[in-house]
């Protein structure tokens, strides 16, 4: 066994077996993570300068946007030097960093979409007292709130697994250090690591997940009481984007992290991790931007061009 308090490093296979698929998932996470940058930068830069974004909704957003940026940062630059040359090792420094950054940005994406939800319901189901309950102050806790959490997580969990007796071959089936590939790597008893990874996933993923489907069923109620065609689609369209992100990220994570044990989850879960890691910091800017009016109205404003040239 491998003293876990050595710095040898790892090798991440990542998609090593398929070396073709790998040039091609080089081109797309290279694209993948430009548009990335692009997007979310973009929504920062907006958020802060346009002064009709200065908003609850869009200092959530701009949370998120930079922690997506945080997120792919951490992970993408070595998946594309693994999956476009031989090497494929990771330094145990740069694996414990990896581990502790994704976690925290994880577990804060959690929450913070979670708070985004609550953000959502009071905007729907209590419009006249939105201003009075979503403050500014409330807002600056929330987003506190949510990285003091993925911080708390990620100092929690990842000491524990790097603790772990790793297997002498040290071959991390992933194509990142992630605590499950790094719990599967262990030659040890795991036990205490899973309890610890199971109630941790019950905590950052399923009750956020049950407190937004609870936010979004009070106001698919309150959407349905609307009798104007016009006031539904309206208030939907406040909600649709969020809604979007959470079913992207969601689904991605419980297929990561709450799956069944054997070879073929496995090797699924490797296209879901890659989706959950690359695939959603990509698609949110492009569906709050795509989605939204006024993120369009003040992109065309920072180019310097009125409303009706952009419609043009």
């Amino acid at each position: 066994m491998v003293n876990h308090s050595s710095p040898v490093g790892f090798l991440l296979l990542g998609f090593s077996e398929h070396p073709r698929l790998e040039k091609i998932l080089f081109v797309v996470v290279l694209c993948s993570y430009l548009i990335t940058l692009l997007g979310n930068t973009l929504i920062l830069l907006l958020s802060t300068l346009d002064p009709r974004l200065h908003s609850p909704m869009y200092f959530f957003l701009s949370n998120l946007s930079f922690l997506d940026l945080c997120f792919t940062t951490t992970c993408v630059p070595q998946m594309l030097v693994n999956l476009w040359g031989p090497t494929k090792t990771i330094s145990f420094l740069g694996c414990s960093v990896q581990l502790f950054i994704f976690m925290l940005m994880g577990t804060t994406e959690c929450i913070l979409l979670t708070v985004m939800a609550f953000d959502r319901y009071v905007a729907v189901c209590q419009p006249l007292h939105y201003a009075t309950i979503i403050h500014p102050r409330l807002c600056r806790q929330l987003a506190a709130v949510a990285w003091a959490i993925g911080l708390v997580q990620s100092i929690v969990q990842t000491p524990p697994t790097l603790k772990l007796h790793f297997c002498p071959h040290r071959k991390i089936d992933d194509f990142l250090c992630e605590v499950p590939s790094l719990i599967r790597l262990s030659c040890g008893d795991t036990t205490y690591n899973e309890i610890q990874m199971a109630v941790a996933s019950v905590f950052i993923v399923v009750v956020p997940l049950i407190l937004i489907l609870v936010s979004y069923g009070a106001i698919a109620r309150a959407v349905l009481r609307i009798k104007s065609a016009k006031g539904r689609r309206k208030a939907f369209g406040t909600c649709s984007s969020h809604l979007i992100v959470v079913t992207l990220f969601y689904s991605s994570v419980i297929a990561v992290y709450l799956q069944p044990k054997n070879p073929y989850a496995q090797e699924r879960a490797k296209f879901f991790g890659l989706f959950y890691a690359v695939g959603t910091p990509t698609l949110n800017p492009l569906v709050y931007t795509l989605r939204n009016k006024e993120v369009k109205r003040a992109f065309w404003k920072l180019l310097g061009k009125d409303e009706d040239s952009a419609e043009s």
